[in-house]
């Protein structure tokens, strides 16, 4: 499985084309998605950190299972929260900004306690070991929505 810096490296090489869109493919642009991914593990970080450990208690979750099991998010199914929704006003200089800033708060899971936690709307409580699984797994589900595009635009 890769790592997250090399998949936000990955992303920050498909900046360029973060104007590119496909309706076909999805709603959003190239440079929404990357926004999304990286709102995403920004705000999972943080929640993390601020969790109290003593709170976790593993409970059992089809939809994890399924999600674990296949290292795949079902396309179309699941609509972001508001909290990683990208506003439309980024441009390739913050998107490179804010891949710089989410590249360097990765090094913030590593002192975590193990069962630092976050609630996940679908999967339920997931601690940093499934936390991190679950970002690589939606970060490499946007990466290849990403790559549709931009292949379906050349």
């Amino acid at each position: 499985m890769k790592h997250l810096g090399s998949l936000i490296t990955e992303l920050e090489e498909k900046i360029s084309k973060q104007e590119y869109s496909n309706a076909a493919i999805s709603k959003s642009s190239v440079g929404w998605h990357i926004e999304h991914t990286l709102l995403t593990i920004d705000v999972i970080i943080e929640l993390l950190k601020k969790s109290d450990p003593n709170d976790y208690k593993w409970k059992f979750s089809f939809s994890r299972l399924f999600v674990f099991a296949t290292n795949s998010i079902p396309k179309g199914r699941a609509q972001a929260p508001d909290p990683v929704k990208p506003q439309n006003n980024f441009t390739a200089d913050t998107l490179k900004q804010h891949a710089a800033i989410t590249k360097e708060k990765l090094k913030a899971l590593q002192p975590l306690n193990p069962d630092s936690y976050f609630n996940h709307p679908y999967l339920g409580k997931l601690n940093v070991s499934a936390a991190i699984k679950f970002l690589v797994i939606h970060t490499v589900h946007h990466i290849a929505i990403i790559k549709s595009i931009i292949e379906e635009s050349n």
